[in-house]
């Protein structure tokens, strides 16, 4: 592998090199034989597309596909990423339809800077919004015509099964959460891919496409899957639904300090501890891509000399024998994290489109009201004293929660989109 791209990673060459670094760092490949066989017929690039429902905001666990991405660029391959904006409402509205075009622009603006911040060329990344194809024109006409015939064969037991690990499970679940898991498996033949990319609770939604999609005269894909890093605290992945398992693009670095401080790291236990495999999925790769293939991470000693890992089996090993200890460990990856959403936080201070969007797409908690003077009523005849022209209250007062949907006066209005400008905004009806 003698030539680097402009992120400074090496480039492989051969198709056995590119098939090692596209199937590396993986958790599981499922049906490897479709990518072997494109790699190895060397005619075009491996075509890819790795999807993210537009929900709650980007958190530093994305980083963990987009270091992959790295890889598959390296490689050679064509990736998509499909900003799935339908999608996102169809999982129990956490993208509210009257900010879904807001949510699209935020994660645009956000992927963009963080794949910049761990030395990933964007220029080759195509972005492609799912209702551009999923609800526009003809297009739209023939991609609802197919999930209507993908439908009749899947049952409402199967399609439920696939979305339980992705789709948020409620006592009642909508019908959008049956509806979700044949999108994504059609979005794979829509996007012309050979392969789909995503974390390993995709499992199941990947299974269904390899299954279901065939009954349809549709072509089944392989499937990549990387591990799911813990939160930062105890049990569980990382996830926007929960404030402290994870830590934005944009926090402020004294709240990433806050959280990295109080995170779950005990002594001498490596199963389970977000802390290090934060290193291990995210710090050493994105070390790697600066320093021509080489992972290192410093950890600073306060009694004893820094110690250089290149390797988290090194890692493991030094905190089972207590020769790493928390106290050391989580300086050192707080400091090295702030090295890397440094310049995206510097972006979005200095953006002030992404400041806008940002409020539009999360509305904060509205200002608390200030208590006024009661006014006596002297009746509708008194001068001024028509009643008020009631306000426009859509958005008013409406506030985002964590893993992106709605509270407040005018949720419910927020969230299916009863305004015809929300419907206008994702193309339905046109051409």
């Amino acid at each position: 592998m003698a030539t680097t791209n402009g992120s400074s990673t090496p480039l492989a060459l051969t198709p056995a090199e590119k098939l090692n670094l596209i199937k590396s760092n993986l958790q599981e490949v499922l049906n490897p034989e479709i990518i072997d066989k494109v790699v190895n017929a060397n005619e075009r690039p491996l075509r890819i597309y790795w999807g993210t429902a537009t929900t709650g905001k980007p958190h530093c666990g994305y980083f963990v596909p987009m270091l992959k991405i790295a890889e598959f660029l390296a490689a050679g391959c064509e990736v998509k990423i499909l900003l799935a904006d339908v999608h996102g409402f169809l999982d129990n509205l956490k993208a509210p339809i009257e900010l879904v075009q807001e949510r699209v622009k935020y994660y645009r603006f956000a992927i963009t800077e963080a794949m910049k911040a761990v030395n990933v060329d964007t220029s080759r990344l195509v972005f492609i919004t799912g209702s551009d194809y999923q609800t526009k024109g003809d297009t739209g006409a023939k991609y609802f015509m197919d999930l209507l015939r993908l439908s009749t064969s899947v049952s409402g037991h199967d399609a439920s099964k696939a979305g339980s690990e992705v789709v948020k499970q409620v006592e009642a679940p909508p019908l959008s959460s049956q509806i979700y898991p044949l999108m994504q498996a059609l979005d794979e033949e829509y996007l012309g891919v050979d392969a789909q990319f995503g974390g390993v609770d995709q499992r199941k939604i990947f299974t269904l496409a390899v299954e279901a999609l065939p009954r349809v005269g549709f072509e089944k894909r392989a499937h990549l899957m990387n591990p799911l890093i813990p939160g930062l605290q105890e049990g569980g992945k990382m996830s926007s639904s929960d404030p402290d398992s994870k830590i934005d693009l944009i926090d402020h670095p004294d709240v990433v300090r806050k959280k990295l401080k109080k995170a779950f790291c005990p002594p001498k236990q490596v199963e389970g501890n977000g802390v290090l495999s934060f290193v291990q999925y995210v710090l050493l790769p994105a070390s790697a891509l600066k320093n021509n293939g080489t992972p290192k991470f410093v950890v600073q000693r306060r009694d004893a000399e820094p110690i250089t890992y290149t390797s988290i089996a090194d890692m493991h090993k030094d905190y089972l024998d207590d020769v790493l200890q928390p106290q050391s460990l989580k300086p050192a990856v707080t400091d090295a994290l702030l090295e890397i959403l440094g310049p995206i936080l510097k972006q979005f201070e200095e953006n002030k489109e992404w400041q806008e969007v940002e409020k539009k797409a999360y509305p904060p908690p509205p200002a608390p009201e200030k208590k006024q003077k009661k006014v006596k009523n002297l009746g509708s005849r008194f001068p001024g004293g028509k009643g008020a022209e009631k306000a426009d209250a859509s958005n008013e007062g409406v506030e985002a929660k964590e893993d992106g949907h709605v509270e407040g006066p005018g949720a419910d209005e927020v969230s299916v989109g009863k305004s015809s400008e929300a419907m206008r905004g994702l193309s339905v009806g046109e051409s």
